[in-house]
């Protein structure tokens, strides 16, 4: 159950002819990959809520913690990901390190996360384009909905989302990766966009004060639904104040799962030594300027 496969001989079984992927990204290709992972609905709806309940205007030093944070964790990754250029991630680096079964429990988590992943930014994906459907006049047959909606029972959109996707990448790694700088740049701009537009109407006044007084939440007593560290330390979690900042950071944390999925284009990679760590820790470097910059712009805009 704990047998280890070698980095070895896990290389030279990406070598067979016919399991073999076209080594065709590069540090560019696997960077843009990662931002287009990462940057998600988190940099708008998270920041705005982690202002007005953990953290104020400081939410920008809550993005900073938490992508120092990430980064050790990227760092790992991109070493990793450099040493065993295979392709699988966590899977492959558990069972060429602790062994087989936890290498199967890892590999069985990242499918998990992978299929919940998806059926969430499918699910409202859908939700978006029936809205923008409804605005112009065009409605779906109620069936077609998705169980969400009244009388609902197949989401029709969601799931030509994911086949088409499915397909692109089929194709190839190459395509995908175009079709993914595409979808990145819009991203990108809309986030530029914001953040260029929104510094004229930035109010001086609603960054004071830039850490607010700290406040103790509601019902922090000590039980089995409090924090763990709460209860290992008795250190009960804060609203705003200095430590509010990490426990808007927890929150946070959230926008910036993504990175680790660059791992797994390791085989596809054309210098993985080189260019793995470059991709992983410079998607990681620039969401978390983009995120850092939206934080200060919107509770610039708008008082906490």
């Amino acid at each position: 159950m704990f047998r280890t496969k070698t980095v070895e001989q896990s290389i030279r079984d990406t070598e067979e002819p016919e399991h073999a992927l076209r080594k065709s990204l590069s540090a560019w290709d696997l960077t843009v990959f990662g931002v287009g992972v990462i940057i998600g609905t988190g940099i708008f709806v998270l920041t705005g809520k982690v202002a007005k309940e953990n953290a104020g205007p400081a939410t920008a030093l809550a993005f900073v913690a938490a992508g120092i944070v990430c980064a050790l964790a990227a760092l790992c990754y991109a070493e990793f990901a450099s040493t065993v250029p295979v392709a699988g991630s966590a899977y492959t680096f558990a069972y060429a390190s602790i062994g087989e079964l936890p290498a199967w429990i890892i590999g069985w988590d990242l499918v998990l996360e992978f299929a919940l992943g998806t059926a969430v930014v499918a699910v409202g994906w859908s939700g978006y384009v029936r809205s923008l459907m409804d605005n112009i006049g065009w409605h779906l047959p109620a069936a077609l909905e998705g169980p969400d909606a009244p009388g609902g029972t197949f989401d029709i959109l969601a799931f030509l989302l994911v086949l088409v996707l499915t397909v692109i990448l089929v194709l190839g790694m190459k395509l995908s990766a175009r079709i993914t700088a595409l979808v990145v740049a819009i991203k990108v701009t809309v986030v530029m966009i914001v953040i260029v537009a929104g510094l004229f109407f930035v109010v001086g006044d609603n960054y004071k004060p830039f850490i607010p007084p700290a406040v103790t939440p509601e019902g922090g007593g000590s039980n089995w639904d409090s924090p763990l560290v709460q209860l290992l330390f008795g250190y009960e979690p804060t609203n705003f104040g200095v430590m509010g900042i990490f426990t808007a950071a927890s929150v946070v944390f959230f926008a910036f799962i993504g990175f680790d999925v660059v791992a797994t284009a390791a085989e596809e990679t054309k210098l993985p030594q080189r260019d793995m760590p470059r991709g992983i820790l410079g998607s990681l470097f620039i969401c978390t300027v983009l995120y850092v910059a939206v934080a200060l712009v919107v509770t610039g805009m708008q008082h906490y």
